[in-house]
C-alpha cells in the first residue's frame, strides 16, 4: 500500500527496480522523488515498430468512430479498443516503460487491440460475452479520458442467462509503476487473489494510485456503471476487498457506502490520516486547522459508526505494520459500542497467510451468499459533508456545519406506520423507499418522531413506495415545503475544492493581459502544473479552452475551472462581482480583511453564477501535491473553501506559495 510494490493482480510483490522503500527521506519536502519515476530506455528499433503500431491503431479507431456511427452497440464497445491505444502510447510518449519486457506487453496489446478492430468491423464483439479474464474500457465523464478496467467472468456465465451473478471489487495495492500498460499486461494473465467461483471479479484501475480517492473514488462508479450496463449483476450480492493501499480504498468505500455492500474484507492499508503516517511513515505532522477537519473527509475512523450497517471481516498480518489501520478501527468502532471481527495472520507480515484466507474466503462467501439487507429496519449513519449523504433509506439534505460530525439513527416502528429518529447537527433529511421497499399500510399516513417533535407524512404510495422530506428551522423539525432556491451546501455543491475534480471539469484559460506581472507568471505556471499533474496522477489530459472560446454549452454541462484574474480572464471578470471574495485591480477582500492586489491570488471553489448546479473554481486544480505523493495517507485535500497565495513567495512541493488566509464558507456559501 505505502510500500513501492506492484500489488495488483496476482498479488505477488515485486520490488519495482530503482524505487526505494519509504523512510525518513520521503519525509523531506525539499528532496521529493519523483513519481511516476522516470521509464527505461527502449531499444530505437522497438520504439519506431511501437510508434507504428499506434499510429496504424489510431486510424483504424477513426474509421471504426465514423463507420459505427449508425451501430450505437458496437461503437459503445471501442473504448475496449482504445483502451490498447492508450496504454501503448503513454508508454512511449511519457517514457513509462518501466522494464524492458514491456517492449513485449506492449507487442501484446497492440495485437490485442488489432484483433478487437478487426471484429468491430465485421460487427462482432466476441470478448463481450468470453468468461475468463476480460479488460474493458469507457469513457469517463470527468474529462473524456479513456480508462481500463478488469473483469474475471465466471464460466458459468453465457449471453442469455436470467441469472444475476455476485461481483466482487478489488482494489489493487499501491504501485508507483502501474501505467495502464503495467495494468493492463497483468489483467490480461492474472485472475488475482481472489477469484470466487460463479462470480464476476471486478479489478479497479482507480486512476492509478490514489486509493480510490478524488478521481478514483468517481472511476469506482463508473466502472461499476458500465459493469451492470454489459454484465447481469445481483446488487445486493456486492463485495469490497481490497489489500495494502487496496485495504485503505477498501476501508474508506466501506465505511462511506456502507449500506451497499454484502460484505467487506479490507486487509492492512491505512484507515485514518494522522496516526497511520506517525507510526508508519515517521512523520512529524504540522497541519493547518482546515487541514485536520478535512481529514474528516475519508477517515474511515471519523465514520466507524457506518459499519453497523454493513457485515465487515477485517484481515491482517500479525507482524505487518500495517496491522495499525485495523486496530485504529478497532478503536473506534469500540467508542460506538461495535466490535470489530479482526482475523490476524500468524507470524504473517505484508501478506494473506494461506490458513487464515481461507478462513477469511469462507466467511465472505457465507455473507455474500445471503446477501445484503437491502431495506434494513434501522439505519445508523454518521457523515461530515454532503458529499456523503446517503445510507440505505435516509439521506441527509444538510448539516448544521460542514466538516463537524452530523448523526442519524433511524428505526422503523415495529406496529403501524412509524418511523422514530435521532439526529445530532442534521439540519435537512429525506426518508425514501423505492416501490415494494416499505413495509407501511397504504391506507394510514406516516408519523416521524424526530429528536422531540412529530411530524405527520403523506400515505405511501399504492406500490409501497414512499418519500417524505423534512426540515429543522427554529430548533424544531417540520415537513420540507417547496424546495429551497436560495444558494445553499448541497450534494454535490458543498466544496472544498477538490470537489470539483469528481465530476465533468473544463479549464477556461485567459487571453489577456494580467493586471499585475507576478500574478500573471504564477497563474501561468499553476494551470500548466496543475494540468501536467492531473494527466500524471489521474491519467486524463484535462479539457482546456479560453474565455473567448467558452460557450453556453460548456457552462452548462462542466465545473468551470477559471485561471488568470478579473483583467486577464473576461469569464472571470463577468462573474467576479458575484463571488463572495472581491478582487479588484486594488486589492482582494476577505470580509473584512485585504490583501495587495500586485501580489496575492485568491483561490476558491463556489457554484457558479452563470449555472449554479455546477461549480466555478479559481486558480486552482488538485490541491495535494510532489510531496503527498510519495504516501497515499498524504492525499487528503490541502486547502477548504478557499484561499488567499502569495504569488511572490515560492512554490513547495507542498503548497503553491505562501497561504495568507483559508477557510470554509459557511452553509450559504458566505463569508464566515
Amino acid at each position: 500500500m505505502i510500500r513501492p510494490f506492484i500489488l495488483a493482480g496476482a498479488f505477488t510483490l515485486m520490488l519495482a527496480a530503482g524505487v526505494r522503500a519509504d523512510g525518513a527521506a520521503d519525509n523531506r519536502v525539499d528532496n521529493v522523488r519523483r513519481i511516476p519515476p522516470p521509464g527505461v530506455s527502449i531499444p530505437d528499433e522497438s520504439r519506431t515498430e511501437l510508434s507504428e503500431g499506434v499510429t496504424k491503431l489510431a486510424g483504424e479507431i477513426d474509421a471504426l468512430r465514423t463507420s459505427l456511427s449508425k451501430q450505437p452497440e458496437l461503437l459503445a464497445v471501442l473504448p475496449d479498443v482504445q483502451i490498447f491505444h492508450k496504454a501503448v502510447d503513454w508508454a512511449l510518449r511519457y517514457n513509462e516503460f518501466f522494464r524492458t519486457n514491456e517492449v513485449d506487453t506492449a507487442r501484446n496489446q497492440l495485437k490485442e487491440g488489432f484483433a478487437r478492430a478487426a471484429a468491430l468491423r465485421e460487427g462482432k464483439a466476441p470478448w463481450t460475452t468470453a468468461p475468463g479474464l476480460v479488460v474493458r474500457g469507457y469513457v469517463s465523464k470527468i474529462d473524456g479520458s479513456i480508462q481500463p478496467y478488469g473483469l474475471v467472468v465466471p464460466t458459468n456465465y453465457f449471453p442469455t442467462t436470467s441469472h444475476n451473478f455476485r461481483l466482487d471489487f478489488w482494489f489493487h495495492g499501491r504501485g508507483e509503476q502501474l501505467s495502464e500498460l503495467a495494468f493492463i499486461g497483468d489483467r490480461m494473465r492474472s485472475r488475482g487473489e481472489f477469484t470466487p467461483p460463479k462470480a464476476f471479479v471486478l479489478h479497479l484501475y482507480g486512476r492509478y494510485c490514489n486509493g480510490s480517492r478524488f478521481a478514483g473514488e468517481t472511476d469506482f462508479w463508473e466502472a461499476f456503471e458500465a459493469v451492470k450496463r454489459n454484465y447481469p449483476i445481483d446488487e445486493n450480492r456486492l463485495v469490497v476487498r481490497g489489500f495494502s493501499l487496496g485495504g485503505a480504498a477498501c476501508w474508506h468505500i466501506t465505511t462511506h457506502y456502507a449500506s451497499r455492500w454484502a460484505a467487506a474484507a479490507p486487509g492492512a492499508g491505512f484507515s485514518e490520516t494522522a496516526d497511520f503516517l506517525k507510526v508508519f511513515q515517521k512523520e512529524e505532522l504540522k497541519p493547518e486547522w482546515w487541514e485536520q477537519k478535512l481529514w474528516r473527509m475519508y477517515d474511515s475512523t471519523a465514520h466507524a459508526l457506518n459499519t453497523t450497517m454493513v457485515p465487515l471481516v477485517a484481515y491482517s498480518g500479525e507482524v505487518d505494520s500495517q496491522i495499525q489501520a485495523a486496530r485504529a478501527m478497532e478503536k473506534a468502532m469500540a467508542e460506538e459500542g461495535l466490535e470489530l471481527e479482526h482475523l490476524i495472520g500468524p507470524k504473517t507480515g505484508h501478506s494473506y497467510e494461506p490458513t487464515t484466507k481461507a478462513e477469511l474466503n469462507r466467511r465472505i462467501d457465507a455473507l455474500a451468499a445471503r446477501g445484503r439487507i437491502s431495506v434494513p429496519r434501522d439505519v445508523r449513519f454518521v457523515t461530515h459533508t454532503l458529499r456523503y449523504n446517503q445510507m440505505a433509506w435516509v439521506t441527509v439534505d444538510g448539516l448544521r456545519e460542514h466538516w463537524e460530525q452530523g448523526r442519524v439513527i433511524a428505526s422503523l416502528g415495529s406496529v403501524g406506520n412509524t418511523i422514530g429518529i435521532q439526529s445530532t447537527d442534521v439540519t435537512g433529511l429525506t426518508l425514501n423507499f423505492g416501490p415494494g421497499e416499505s413495509t407501511f399500510e397504504p391506507v394510514g399516513n406516516v408519523m416521524v418522531s424526530i429528536d422531540g417533535d412529530y411530524v405527520m407524512g403523506p400515505k405511501p404510495k399504492s406500490d409501497r413506495s414512499w418519500v417524505f422530506s423534512l426540515v429543522r428551522t427554529d430548533g424544531h423539525w417540520k415537513a420540507a415545503g417547496s424546495p429551497d432556491t436560495e444558494l445553499h451546501k448541497q450534494h454535490g455543491l458543498q466544496g472544498p475544492i477538490d470537489d470539483a475534480f469528481l465530476d465533468s471539469f473544463l479549464f477556461v484559460l485567459p487571453t489577456g493581459s494580467p493586471a499585475n506581472e507576478v500574478v500573471g507568471n504564477w497563474t501561468r505556471k499553476e494551470s500548466a502544473h496543475a494540468a501536467e499533474h492531473w494527466r500524471s496522477h489521474f491519467r486524463g489530459d484535462v479539457r482546456q479552452t479560453t474565455d473567448k472560446e467558452v460557450t453556453d454549452q460548456d457552462i452548462a454541462s462542466h465545473n468551470l475551472i477559471l485561471w488568470g484574474d478579473p483583467t486577464s480572464n473576461s469569464l472571470l471578470a463577468r462573474i467576479a462581482p458575484k463571488l463572495p471574495i472581491h478582487w479588484t485591480q486594488e486589492g482582494v477582500k476577505v470580509g473584512d480583511k485585504n490583501y495587495p492586489a500586485a501580489t496575492s491570488v485568491p483561490v476558491m471553489i463556489y457554484p457558479n453564477p452563470l449555472n449554479p448546479k455546477h461549480y466555478v473554481v479559481i486558480n486552482s486544480g488538485f490541491t495535494f501535491r510532489e510531496y503527498d505523493y510519495l504516501n497515499n495517507a498524504r492525499q487528503t485535500s490541502k486547502l477548504p473553501d478557499w484561499a488567499i497565495v502569495d504569488a511572490s513567495t515560492p512554490v513547495t512541493a507542498r503548497t503553491p506559495g505562501t497561504i495568507l488566509n483559508a477557510g470554509f464558507f459557511g452553509e450559504r456559501w458566505e463569508i464566515k
